[in-house]
């Protein structure tokens, strides 16, 4: 399949903006914890490193998402393939992820499920163009097919409040917010990086997410459904990746996060950690007023949970081992390096 076009060139804008080194400052309302979470930060990758299985998985070779969650873990806080110290690390949790393509392109290994496609498919999005050309050849076989896969799962045939959606399977004939949020940030990484993803498809998708939003102005699992801090956080970061920046819709989901996060409700989540991660990549985006009143709250449960390991506990939903927590931990923490691309303001 042809090579995604101007993913060099899109990459070294990338690095001009935001060079790509371990310490790097984060933005000026976060300066004053810059100590404290460059030592959170280390201390958790410190113990992905030694979780790494001899094949590059994290947290087993069942579910490559844990492995795609830690890869981009490492390149949040600057480290890049093949640079010590986890240059390594870095290239066999990639070559980890190539090795699970399936004949057909997907990328959801035995777990069989969307989730790890499309999270998977946004790492090796995430880390094109960084790697050396060898395995930068093996990813521009792969990502393009995989990119397709997910664009044809949205166009399965569905009823039309969930249409433009997706869910478990990619043949699914329904849509929920979780799934949905993972395929929008590979498709908008992948169109950044100037893959062939149709504008159509990042409209569909957003219709979708607000067919999700509820009275409140928070977002549900499905139409219909409750709101809660996770699917919010999933409905505000979706909104400001389609390019809906401080509008009504993103404003209102931060004001609803502001007054509902803090540690107590953090623990009545039912999928703690994906709230952690998508509350702080959306308030984030968001920027401004809303997230200089959210980050200290932000950073200090964080900080709190913290083993002396330097890994973070399971616990609170959907957490099957410390690779995942510490993982999504990580990339809640280290939102203000803006060292992924796709999370960039």
């Amino acid at each position: 399949m042809k090579r995604f076009p101007s993913i060099l060139a899109v990459m070294c804008g990338v690095l001009l903006q935001a060079p790509l080194s371990p310490g790097a400052s984060p933005v000026t309302e976060d300066v004053k914890y810059q100590r404290v979470f460059d030592e959170a930060v280390d201390k958790g990758l410190s113990f992905l490193a030694r979780s790494q299985a001899k094949d590059g998985s994290m947290g087993g070779p069942e579910t490559p998402a844990l492995t795609s969650l830690a890869v981009m873990a490492f390149l949040a806080r600057g480290y890049t393939p093949g640079l010590p110290p986890y240059g390594e690390a870095i290239n066999r949790g990639v070559d980890f992820i190539l090795s699970v393509k399936a004949p057909e392109g997907h990328l959801m290994g035995r777990s069989g499920q969307m989730y790890s496609h499309n999270i998977s498919c946004l790492m090796l999005s995430e880390v094109s163009g960084m790697l050396d050309p060898e395995r930068q050849a093996r990813v521009d076989a792969v990502l393009p097919r995989a990119i397709q896969i997910t664009l044809a799962a949205q166009d399965v045939k569905k009823d039309d409040p969930f249409a433009g959606g997706w869910q478990y399977q990619p043949n699914s004939a329904s849509s929920d917010i979780s799934h949905s949020g993972w395929a929008l940030a590979a498709l908008r990484s992948a169109r950044n990086n100037g893959a062939p993803v149709p504008k159509e498809a990042v409209d569909k998708a957003v219709k979708f997410i607000l067919r999700c939003r509820t009275s409140d102005g928070g977002f549900a699992y499905q139409p219909g459904g409750g709101p809660n801090l996770a699917r919010t956080g999933i409905g505000l970061l979706c909104m400001e990746l389609a390019g809906r920046h401080r509008d009504e819709v993103t404003l209102k989901a931060g004001e609803v996060i502001r007054k509902t996060f803090s540690a107590s409700a953090l623990n009545q989540e039912t999928e703690k950690y994906y709230a952690l991660y998508y509350t702080a990549n959306g308030m984030f985006q968001l920027g401004g007023p809303e997230w200089e009143a959210f980050s200290p709250v932000l950073y200090d449960t964080i900080l709190g949970m913290q083993s002396a390991d330097g890994s973070w506990p399971t616990g609170g939903g959907y957490a099957p081992n410390p690779q995942y927590s510490t993982s999504m931990a990580i990339l809640a923490l280290s939102v203000s390096y803006r060292q992924l691309p796709i999370y960039q303001r």
